[in-house]
C-alpha cells in the first residue's frame, strides 16, 4: 500500500522500536473510520470565536506526521505537503458552528449522526483530517486549511487572517471547500449585495394627515416593482444560476399618532458570476431610481463577490467523471469567492444536506461522509 511504501523509506535511520511504531500507525490507519471521527468533532464545542479546542484537537493529530508542514495562525491551522509536485490542491473547511439549539450533544441513530455542526461542516472537516492523516504520498501536493469564524461577519473570517499573515499558504491550482452539498459538486457561487433604500416624507399629526406626507405609503411602488422583478437565470459551464431581489427588512414609524417622515427598505440582491459587483450595483440603482425623489437615498451597505464555476480544471473533471458526480450551481455565497478572487478555481463539495444546516434537526449520514472521503482520496492519489 502507499502508506507502507512511504513508511519503508522512513524506516532508514530509525531505531527498531521507533520504526515499528511508525509501521503500526500506517497500517492502523489504512481504513479510517471517518464517520466516527465526525462524531468526535461534533462532540467538541466550536461556536464561532470558541474554536480553540477543536483546532488543538486537529493540530495534535497532525503534529507527529512527517509528511505535513503545520502552521497555526490564531485559531486557524494550515497543513501542507511539499513533495515538489506540479499541481497543488487546497482542501478547506471552517471549524466553527452556529450556537446550538438543544443539539449540542451528538447521538448516532443507525447510520445517521445528529448534532450541531454535523452537516455544516464537521463531516467535511473529518474527511479532510482523515485524508491528511492517511495519505503520506499523493499525486499532487495538498494544502489542508482548517479556518475559524466563517459563520459570523466576513471581517472575522479566518481566511482573511491567514491571508494577512502569510498569503502564500493559500496558493493552489484548485480549491475545494467541504461545505455541505449532499455529495454533489456545487460550482462557484452567487455574489450577494445589501442595499438600504431610504424614502423621505413629511411629518404630521394623524388627525391631519393631509398636512404631511407618509413615507411608508410612498414605499408601495418600489415594493410592487421588487415583487415583480424578473430574475436573470444565466447558464455558465452548464450550471444555471438564478439571481434574486428581495426586501428583507422594513423600518418606519415614529408614534401611533404621527405620519412618518422617513422609512427604509433593506434589499438583498443575489448576483450570478457572469458579472461583477459594480455592474450589478449599477443595474439595481437604475431599476430603483424611478421610485425615488430628491432627498431619498439608496446606499450599498454590504457586498461579497460571486465566483465563477471553475469546472474546466482537469483535476476536478477527473473526479467528477470517476465518481459520476452531479454538478449544479451554488446559488448562495461561500468562501469559494475568496479563492476565485485570487485566480484559483474553486468549488463546494462535502457531505450533509445544506438545508439542515443551522437547524435543530442538523444531521449527516454515514454514506454521505464516506463517499465524499473516497472521491477526494481517489482524486488526490490518482491526480488527473
Amino acid at each position: 500500500c502507499i502508506n507502507c511504501l512511504y513508511v519503508s523509506r522512513e524506516l532508514v535511520g530509525l531505531t527498531s522500536r521507533k520504526a515499528s511504531s511508525v509501521l503500526v500507525m500506517a497500517i492502523a490507519k489504512e481504513n479510517p473510520d471517518v464517520f466516527d471521527l465526525t462524531r468526535q468533532l461534533v462532540e467538541i464545542p466550536s461556536v464561532s470565536f470558541e474554536e480553540q479546542q477543536v483546532v488543538s484537537f486537529i493540530e495534535k493529530r497532525l503534529a507527529s506526521l512527517g509528511w505535513l508542514e503545520l502552521t497555526r495562525i490564531g485559531d486557524n491551522l494550515v497543513a501542507r505537503s511539499n513533495h515538489g509536485k506540479d499541481l497543488r490542491v487546497l482542501l478547506g473547511g471552517h471549524t466553527d458552528t452556529v450556537p446550538p439549539q438543544g443539539n449540542a450533544k451528538s447521538f448516532v441513530e443507525g447510520d445517521v449522526l445528529w448534532g450541531i455542526g454535523s452537516a455544516d461542516m464537521k463531516g467535511g472537516i473529518a474527511s479532510m483530517l482523515s485524508l491528511a492523516e492517511n495519505l503520506p504520498e499523493t499525486a499532487v501536493d495538498v494544502t489542508y486549511v482548517f479556518y475559524a469564524r466563517e459563520e459570523v461577519a466576513h471581517e472575522h473570517n479566518g481566511l482573511l487572517e491567514i491571508n494577512s499573515s502569510n498569503p502564500g499558504l493559500l496558493d493552489a491550482d484548485l480549491a475545494i471547500l467541504g461545505e455541505p452539498t449532499s455529495g454533489k459538486i456545487e460550482a462557484g457561487c452567487q455574489g450577494t449585495m445589501r442595499f438600504v433604500m431610504t424614502i423621505m416624507g413629511e411629518r404630521a399629526h394623524t388627525a391631519r394627515p393631509w398636512m404631511g406626507r407618509n413615507a411608508i405609503h410612498r414605499m408601495h411602488n418600489a415594493l410592487r416593482a421588487i415583487d415583480e422583478y424578473v430574475t436573470r437565470e444565466p447558464i455558465l459551464e452548464g450550471c444555471q444560476y438564478r439571481e434574486a431581489l428581495q426586501v428583507v427588512k422594513v423600518e418606519g414609524g415614529i408614534a401611533g399618532n404621527v405620519v412618518p417622515d422617513s422609512a427604509s427598505l433593506t434589499i438583498n440582491h443575489r448576483v450570478a458570476p457572469d458579472r461583477d459587483l459594480a455592474k450589478a450595483e449599477n443595474e439595481i440603482r437604475s431599476f430603483l431610481e424611478p421610485f425615488m425623489e430628491e432627498g431619498d437615498r439608496l446606499e450599498l451597505v454590504d457586498a461579497a463577490p460571486p465566483a465563477k464555476p471553475g469546472l474546466s480544471n482537469p483535476l476536478l473533471v477527473s473526479m467528477i467523471e470517476n465518481h459520476d458526480l452531479e454538478v449544479k450551481a451554488k446559488l448562495g455565497w461561500t468562501d469559494v469567492a475568496f479563492f476565485d478572487q485570487r485566480g484559483i478555481p474553486a468549488v463546494n463539495f462535502g457531505p450533509g444536506d445544506a438545508t439542515l444546516a443551522h437547524t435543530k434537526n442538523e444531521r449527516v449520514d454515514k454514506n454521505s461522509v464516506e463517499s465524499c472521503f473516497k472521491a477526494l482520496k481517489q482524486m488526490l492519489t490518482l491526480g488527473v
